[in-house]
């Protein structure tokens, strides 16, 4: 801790464990662990998290807090006997190496470990997860939980050529998201932890019926899965809207800001765009008006600077980005599914940490994705995804100033 507590270093990751819970408890109709099935994944996990060695960890798909403490317990006994093996006593002279207080392992404490159960969790078979937050360096202020949203959110759509074209509305989330502020070497940051809205199509059941009839691939209904994949995007995009919304009232603070989890989309997907906020033009100069009167007035120098801050400040940063840009490396995936492999899983922060900001109060020295063990289930390494994750666990590196 000495050595990080000097350079005032830390490390934030996500990582989606898939579908944590105890043995012999059906989850999902007919899913559940056995005692060894069960005794596999949390090996693997508490593996995945010692080789991490993270400082903040946003978890996803957490049905219970017991299991999760468990993984946290046996990743401190295997750290505890890693530093016995590896990192010298000081009797030896060379023990104040830089290099022996990276690798050494920083136990996780009681009160570090914050868990956010499903609204929608229900009886075995009918389970939903939840989220958690774990931090080395505690909580400010006991996390907040967002699910059930105090207003709804309505969102009018309008008929092409007037009038009114209907409304959506989403009253709950279909996951909570976990607001925590955590002080990190003397600095507060807000950190949000959330799990979006799968890709999976919403199907709706006919009262009395055993199953929605698009569920049923042997009277296969092209048309009615594609509106089921309509159903899920849109509720996944509002979630993005209620999300981005929260950001946006802590960048008014000028709180700095990080965003954690499973987005379910690509960067390019209109939900990420609405997390991370919009893209700026290179210049509103040559742009015409929204109010112009005549063909000539378009927006002042002054005016585009101003524009193009009230659009930055407000604006999130990729990690994965950022390395890549760094790094001339041009791939990195956290998921695989149908042959595609692609990010869905995220770390975003605020531009406190974007090195082209040059009031920002830290920077990401290095991002690290686990993702050896992803495959789509279409080669012969797959057969132990259902006690791996299926997603790559990602790690920003980053330094205050």
């Amino acid at each position: 801790m000495a050595f990080r507590e000097e350079t005032k270093d830390f490390t934030i990751s996500s990582f989606n464990v898939k579908n944590l819970i105890g043995p012999e408890q059906e989850y999902y109709t007919f899913e559940e662990y056995t005692q060894e099935e069960y005794a596999w994944k949390e090996d693997w996990l508490a593996d995945q998290l010692l080789t991490m060695n993270a400082d903040i960890v946003g978890f996803q798909e957490i049905f219970e807090r017991p299991a999760l403490y468990n993984v946290i317990k046996e990743t401190n006994e295997r750290g505890a006997a890693s530093n016995a093996d590896v990192i010298p006593s000081k009797n030896k002279r060379y023990h104040r190496k830089a290099i022996f207080k990276k690798l050494a392992y920083e136990a996780y404490g009681n009160d570090t470990l914050f868990f956010a159960p499903n609204i929608f969790d229900g009886t075995p078979g009918n389970r939903r997860p939840g989220l958690a937050m774990l931090s080395r360096f505690g909580f400010d202020d006991v996390p907040e939980v967002i699910q059930e949203l105090p207003e709804p959110l309505t969102i009018k759509f309008p008929e092409l050529g007037g009038g009114e074209a209907g409304a959506y509305t989403l009253t709950k989330l279909s996951r909570p998201i976990i607001k925590a502020r955590i002080p990190v070497h003397g600095q507060v940051v807000t950190v949000f932890n959330c799990h979006l809205k799968s890709k999976l199509g919403e199907f709706i059941k006919p009262e009395g019926a055993q199953f929605a009839p698009e569920a049923n691939p042997l009277e296969y209904d092209p048309v009615g899965r594609a509106i089921g994949e309509l159903r899920s995007m849109l509720r996944r995009t509002a979630e993005a809207a209620v999300l981005r919304e929260l950001i946006v009232a802590e960048l008014a603070k000028d709180n700095p800001v990080f965003v954690l989890g499973d987005m379910n989309d690509g960067d390019h997907a209109v939900s990420s765009a609405v997390i991370t906020g919009e893209r700026p033009f290179k210049n509103y100069a040559w742009m015409r008006r929204h109010d112009a009167t005549k063909r000539n007035h378009r927006y002042s120098d002054e005016q585009n600077t101003q524009i193009q801050e009230a659009i930055n400040s407000v604006r999130l940063t990729s990690a994965e980005k950022l390395f890549v840009q760094k790094s001339l490396r041009d791939m990195v995936y956290t998921s695989a599914f149908g042959g595609v492999y692609e990010s869905i899983d995220q770390i975003l922060m605020s531009r406190h940490f974007n090195p082209d900001n040059p009031n920002a109060i830290g920077s990401m020295e290095y991002f690290s994705v686990l993702n050896d063990h992803i495959t789509d289930g279409s080669h012969p390494e797959a057969p132990y995804n259902k006690l791996a994750s299926d997603h790559g666990q990602i790690m920003a590196h980053m330094r205050l100033r």
